[in-house]
């Protein structure tokens, strides 16, 4: 494994910026677009998160034209409602959420969604974590440079859904969602798998993926294999601590089978995963790691997710576990790209950042 280099996405004193996992990431080619979020920094000495819950966040976004080595930074262009942040209820007060305005701003969904255009992108959002979260969708034809929306996502009578951005494509009207659902409890939180088969007129519940957990099972990450088989990577917490497992489905999402735990720990509050299929075959799983030496890693399979290889270490040396939720994509040459979000220091801004990488 080779570090290229790290490159700075986004940063600027006195802010947080953070969660790449929440929005997502798209590329075509050497163009690279992720989303993420912008608040500002008031640390405390206590607070694992350091940000200013009284301040308002900004949806943000960021588009590389070559291979993340450099990137421009603005809004997201999309209509978020009331104007306010996506998917960051829970770190902002409830005047600041959306939450309290959401029934008025979500639209049907439209139907006609052509799935497989080219330049073709889908982004999910929610209003919290637990019981009470909504969630909807957005969808863009020019590579997220405008984004159609909010669409409504259906609760499919579940106490909450709490939706970050993973799907995989099966069709021109064919799309299946990867989302978490709060718990019979109420608290998040539990995974399962939707479908489309009109162009995302309708919605169908297609499958739980894995039991309900004692803890939570939440942020998936998916990846369709050239046999069809897809896999669906989780990230999980209970007594002994924080982890990844990896569930895989034969039958198009219709049911779901353990497959192993390809990350024991992933430290402190634990870390989202992301799976990427190379081209060589091999999957990649990358994940940060909220524990001294506070670092992003990455581990490899050979045999389609049964087994995977040793950590590998792309950074390290953060300056506490306020890091990651990464999300990663291969270019045409090979070269890796993983976004997270990272601090140098405890009291220091957070900032979006990118490592180029060969494995």
């Amino acid at each position: 494994m080779e570090v290229l280099e790290h490159v700075t996405v986004y940063r600027e004193k006195g802010r947080y910026a953070g969660w790449p996992a929440n929005y997502g990431i798209w590329s075509w080619g050497d163009e690279i677009v992720v989303g993420f979020v912008v608040g500002y920094l008031k640390y405390d000495g206590a607070s694992f998160h350091p940000r200013d819950r009284e301040r308002p966040m900004v949806t943000m976004q960021a588009r590389s034209v070559d291979g993340g080595r450099s990137w421009q930074v603005g809004r997201m262009p999309c209509r978020t409602p009331g104007g306010r942040a996506l998917s960051a209820d829970e770190h902002v007060v409830p005047e600041l959420g959306i939450g309290g305005i959401i029934d008025d701003e979500l639209m049907e969904p439209p139907g006609g969604i052509d799935f497989t255009h080219p330049d073709f992108a889908l982004m999910c959002a929610r209003s919290g974590l637990a019981a009470g979260a909504k969630s909807w969708f957005y969808l863009s034809y020019d590579r997220c440079r405008s984004w159609r929306g909010p669409y409504k996502l259906p609760d499919f009578g579940l106490p909450g859904i709490a939706a970050r951005t993973d799907y995989l494509v099966l069709g021109r009207e064919r799309c299946l969602l990867f989302l978490t659902a709060a718990k019979s409890d109420g608290n998040e939180g539990r995974v399962f798998c939707i479908q489309t088969r009109d162009g995302g007129r309708t919605f169908e519940f297609l499958s739980w993926i894995g039991p309900e957990p004692e803890g939570f099972a939440i942020m998936p990450a998916s990846v369709r294999l050239p046999d069809s088989k897809m896999l669906v990577a989780v990230r999980c917490r209970g007594r002994e601590g924080n982890w990844i497992d990896l569930y895989a489905s034969d039958d198009e999402g219709k049911s779901w089978r353990y497959v192993t735990r390809p990350v024991e720990n992933t430290g402190r509050g634990g870390n989202p995963p992301t799976l990427t299929l190379l081209q060589d075959g091999r999957l990649c799983i990358t994940y940060g790691y909220r524990n001294p030496p506070f670092r992003i890693c990455a581990k490899l399979s050979e045999d389609g997710g049964e087994s995977w290889g040793e950590e590998l270490i792309l950074r390290e040396g953060a300056g506490d576990g306020d890091i990651g939720y990464p999300r990663t994509v291969q270019l045409p040459d090979g070269t890796i790209v993983t976004v997270y979000y990272w601090n140098d220091r405890p009291d220091g801004e957070r900032y979006i950042a990118a490592t180029l990488w060969r494995p």
